[in-house]
């Protein structure tokens, strides 16, 4: 079986982590078929949003470690191929559309980076989380020293991160690394809804968004704003805004087609 599964359902791309019998353990093949996925969700116009979740009791226990140690010994990045979009957000270009995770059980390493380079997170409450790095002689590379400490606080991130300690469910709702916590087997459909509510919004939109948050997360705040207000003249003059300018006067629900 395919590690990754993708599968479109209407405007939601669901991406499934197909290896259970390895607690879903992150080979090289495994990462560049969440890039091709999640290059798949920026460029296909239907796609408006991603659902990504994994088979199994434990959404990750981590990587293949044996088969990552001598791509990371060699200095580079994570090696993105040009039909890709790097899962961590590390190399070139992140991916354009809003990005959903679901996890259970075993959430580790790699597990945690993925889910820091997400919009939204969905964890069941016996989800553990563990960047387990320091304990087998190296440390972080996917994205969590970077992420962790602006998500979660900087004591807080050290505290994991310098020690390898394991953090509940709970832990991440608290530290607001995650935004639900439910009961295990509800993840998927808790993370379902949510994509269902954001693919009837108006696309255009919603990746405005998402970019412009990104903006002012990565830039100064002056050049933020002006490509906030540049990115908005497209999105006022598209075929969406004028469709929600309709249904406000006529006091209905919105139909957007992305354009």
């Amino acid at each position: 079986m395919e590690p990754v599964h993708v599968q479109p359902e209407g405007h939601v791309l669901v991406i499934t982590l197909c290896r259970p019998e390895k607690y879903n353990a992150l080979s090289p093949a495994m990462y560049h078929a969440l890039g091709q996925a999640l290059a798949r969700l920026s460029s296909d116009p239907a796609l408006r949003v991603a659902v990504l979740h994994a088979q199994g009791k434990h959404f990750t226990s981590g990587i293949e470690l044996d088969l990552w140690a001598p791509i990371f010994a060699s200095g580079s990045p994570f090696p993105v191929a040009n039909d890709e979009i790097d899962p961590m957000g590390l190399s070139g270009p992140r991916h354009t559309k809003p990005l959903i995770i679901a996890v259970q059980g075993y959430c580790l390493t790699w597990g945690v980076e993925i889910l820091l380079n997400s919009e939204i997170r969905i964890a069941a409450r016996d989800t553990q989380f563990q960047m387990l790095e320091v304990q087998r002689g190296i440390f972080p590379c996917g994205g969590a020293t970077a992420r962790l400490p602006r998500e979660i606080g900087w004591g807080n991130a050290h505290r994991v991160l310098l020690t390898g300690e394991r953090w509940t469910a709970e832990d991440a709702l608290r530290w607001g690394m995650v935004q639900d916590v439910v009961e295990p087997g509800e993840q998927l459909a808790c993370a379902m809804t949510i994509a269902k509510n954001i693919a009837a919004c108006a696309p255009l939109g919603v990746q405005g968004v998402l970019k412009s948050t990104r903006a002012f997360a990565d830039l100064d705040h002056d050049t933020a704003v002006r490509q906030m207000f540049s990115d908005l003249l497209p999105v006022m003059r598209s075929e969406d805004a004028a469709e929600g300018v309709r249904s406000f006067v006529e006091r209905r629900k919105a139909v957007f087609k992305g354009r």
